[in-house]
């Protein structure tokens, strides 16, 4: 059943499948460090995916790619925050702040930012939760796995077993640890007065901690993430895609896109992509097939 989740001053149909343009004001993120190191540069990248149909523009200042380097909450601000008050100025449109620090977001609420995209799972900053309760801005809690795996050997293993031509390795079972880990997650922003109905969840591919994980949530259904919450997939470019199409960064826009098809047959929320143009068109092909389903 379609329902609906308030962003800023919108409702967005959670059963469609909205394209969220990535914008990095990074130097080194992994896919497009330093290409919108201005805001002039930015602002070009933003009315770019606009017209290219994106329903929202996702604002990041600090790279998550692995083995990066932490940047200074000062620093995230001066990259992020002025370029959030000149998307706000000029264009209608929805924005999310990508941090795990609350103090860059709630800067970034201030200057216009509608949601906070926190990869920590407001496991980084014990203020993030209260922040968004309190400001009434929309949050985003992805899983990750960096929070939670501290060696205890408690979780499931599957033994080797015959795939295909091959042999698939050991790999960790994905529901033992996958639903109490969110659990928690969410219990952090109920305690904090978060209403459910602001909330979206990430399933957090390419911070499992292996391949092996990322496919096991990638095959399930709403990716294991509990019922009654819209979903968001950021995979855009990762290295699933290019694992197993053994294919270099710039190259795994074909990959990206075959997981955004998956995401709309599985009517997931929201899908952070790089390319908007050509998810976008993915999404509207497959929408509008459905409208011929009997």
């Amino acid at each position: 059943m379609s329902t609906k989740v308030f962003i800023g001053n919108r409702f967005f149909d959670t059963g469609k499948t909205h394209i969220v343009g990535i914008l990095n004001v990074t130097p080194d993120s992994f896919s497009d460090g330093g290409k919108n190191d201005s805001v002039d540069k930015a602002l070009y990248s933003v009315q770019e995916m606009i017209s290219r149909g994106a329903a929202m523009i996702d604002v990041g200042g600090e790279s998550t790619r692995p083995g990066f380097t932490p940047v200074d909450p000062v620093l995230e601000m001066e990259r992020t925050v002025p370029v959030i008050e000149k998307i706000k100025k000029r264009f209608d449109i929805t924005v999310s702040i990508d941090t795990t620090k609350g103090s860059v977001a709630q800067c970034a609420i201030e200057a216009g930012a509608d949601m906070i995209n926190d990869v920590s799972g407001l496991m980084e900053d014990e203020g993030m939760a209260k922040l968004a309760a309190e400001s009434g801005a929309a949050l985003c809690i992805m899983h990750n796995s960096n929070y939670f795996d501290k060696g205890t050997g408690s979780v499931e293993q599957e033994p080797i077993t015959a795939c295909g031509n091959g042999i698939r390795p050991d790999h960790v079972r994905y529901k033992p640890w996958f639903i109490e880990e969110i659990g928690e997650c969410l219990k952090r922003a109920f305690d904090a007065g978060v209403s459910k109905d602001r909330i979206i969840l990430d399933p957090g591919i390419g911070f499992k901690g292996s391949y092996e994980r990322d496919m096991e949530v990638l095959s399930k259904d709403r990716f294991g993430l509990p019922e009654g919450y819209p979903v968001l997939l950021g995979v855009s470019r990762k290295s699933v895609i290019g694992k197993t199409l053994d294919l270099d960064v710039g190259e795994r826009g074909p990959g990206t896109m075959a997981l955004t098809a998956l995401a709309v047959m599985r009517r997931i929320s929201f899908v952070r992509v790089h390319d908007v143009k050509e998810n976008v068109q993915v999404v509207k092909m497959l929408e509008a097939l459905r409208r011929y389903e009997r």
